[in-house]
């Protein structure tokens, strides 16, 4: 008697990622490549970010389409409309989640739809455990770049080393931070200065120091690592990392891999706040490369005399100047920063060097002036000036004439135009690699059979 074989089962992912707006949006388009791909895919949110995406967009943004479905699960936090404490989130991510989520996985596959993979960002470590218990197969997504890993890998090396913690703060500004680091693989000429803020402590105990450590030293439990990056940009570090991750796969950028749902009638969305669109019909008048296009992420906190400075210096803010610039400025509390990036009206974009900032700018063709503010962003402007020459660097210690010298020199500039040419060159390496054929393409498809499949 012959013997009928049942059909093999869709593959159903579990994405998760840390709770904050730069992780979950790659991870979101991480999930929608996937989708595209054949999987179902389960997106996972804590509560706080849930109730955010319906007060910024409704009750649609989370209602899913067939086959995407959004859960969420308690962060241990009590419950805020504000903005929640990085440093009290990394604490509570980390001892508090992992049960609930387990019971999430367990929950899908008691309702007949059973998880065949978990893709988690790669601060929240606490998923292994869950996927060792439950014997599933992890990937763990970087969303930052490799440079900035790679260097949070040695972080436990720093301090033995001695380097840090600091003896006091006043090495902050005696020029201990411009000392040189040549030890660390894929990394030239860098200088304690260049390796992300977080070592900037003088305590051994600081939750932000020890938190990266524990993430970086738990990734090599996992079946992979998926990098939002490009081969071509990142190679030196990427080839230093693989020595401890041999399962790397750089799928970037990300936002370049097309995906299908956004071609849907009612396609979700990843931003916790809700976008001002009509600052796209304000680019539409404007001359080419005539804009300077300003944000500072989600998490970066600028002192009033800080703003006041860049005020002056752009000739924008705080309201007392707006009369000056009504003519010639438009201010918005958030914006499709993608889709800002690549409108051929803006030809400068000041920023705090996020990797998504980063990596959308070099998409968009626009080079950058660079205030990093914390974590990696120190490196990638450090890249981004030195390695890539698509940016230059602003002094922490921000003056207004220093913001009016550098706009100037960007948008006007030699150096603007040198910096304009490197950033064109890599965007188009950046098309190259997400493109049928490309690097980034067939690591994505190569994850898909090797790992994910």
């Amino acid at each position: 008697m012959a013997s009928i074989s049942k059909p093999k089962p869709e593959p159903h992912a579990v994405c998760i990622p840390y709770p904050t707006q730069g992780h979950i949006n790659p991870m979101f388009k991480l999930a929608k490549l996937l989708h595209r791909s054949g999987f179902h895919v389960t997106f996972v949110n804590t509560d706080h970010n849930h109730r955010r995406l319906i007060r910024s967009h409704g009750a649609a943004a989370v209602s899913g389409l067939p086959g995407f479905r959004f859960e969420a699960i308690p962060d241990g936090l009590p419950e805020s409309d504000a903005t929640q404490d990085l440093a009290a989130l990394c604490v509570s991510t980390a001892t508090t989640c992992l049960e609930p989520f387990c019971e999430l996985i367990e929950k899908l596959g008691s309702s007949g739809e059973p998880a065949s993979c978990i893709v988690s960002d790669g601060l929240m470590s606490f998923t292994l455990k869950v996927a060792e218990r439950l014997g599933l197969p992890e990937v763990m997504l970087w969303t930052a770049s490799a440079c900035g890993l790679l260097a949070y890998t040695h972080y436990k090396d720093l301090v033995e080393r001695g380097y840090t913690p600091l003896q006091d703060m006043s090495q902050l500004t005696n020029g201990y931070l411009e000392t040189r680091i040549d030890w660390i693989p894929g990394m030239k000429n860098i200088r304690l200065a260049d390796i992300p803020s977080f070592i900037r402590t003088t305590n051994i105990d600081d939750i932000y120091l020890n938190f990266l450590m524990q993430e970086t030293a738990a990734m090599p439990r996992a079946k992979a690592l998926i990098i939002n990056t490009f081969s071509a940009f990142e190679r030196d570090a990427l080839a230093a990392l693989s020595a401890t991750f041999p399962k790397i796969y750089t799928i970037g950028p990300l936002h370049l891999i097309p995906d299908d749902i956004n071609a849907l009638d009612q396609p979700p969305t990843s931003s916790l706040w809700k976008e001002e669109a009509e600052c796209i019909a304000w680019l539409d008048a404007m001359v080419p490369e005539s804009v300077l296009y300003v944000n500072f992420g989600s998490i970066t906190v600028v002192t009033a005399d800080q703003l006041t400075e860049f005020a002056w210096g752009l000739a924008m803010l705080p309201p007392e100047f707006v009369a000056e610039t009504e003519d010639n400025c438009m201010l918005v509390s958030w914006c499709p920063q993608e889709e800002v990036l690549k409108h051929p009206a803006v030809g400068g974009f000041l920023t705090h060097g996020g990797w998504n900032s980063t990596l959308e700018s070099v998409v968009g063709g626009v080079p950058m002036i660079f205030w990093p503010f914390f974590a990696e962003q120190q490196t990638n402007c450090r890249y981004g000036c030195v390695e890539w020459g698509v940016g230059m660097e602003i002094d922490n210690d921000v003056k207004r004439d220093e913001v009016e010298l550098l706009v100037r020199e960007m948008m006007e500039g030699e150096k603007g135009k040198e910096m304009r040419k490197s950033v064109l060159e890599w965007k188009r390496k950046a098309e190259e690699a997400a493109a049928i054929g490309g690097s980034s393409f067939l690591d994505f498809e190569r994850l898909i059979e090797e790992i994910l499949h």
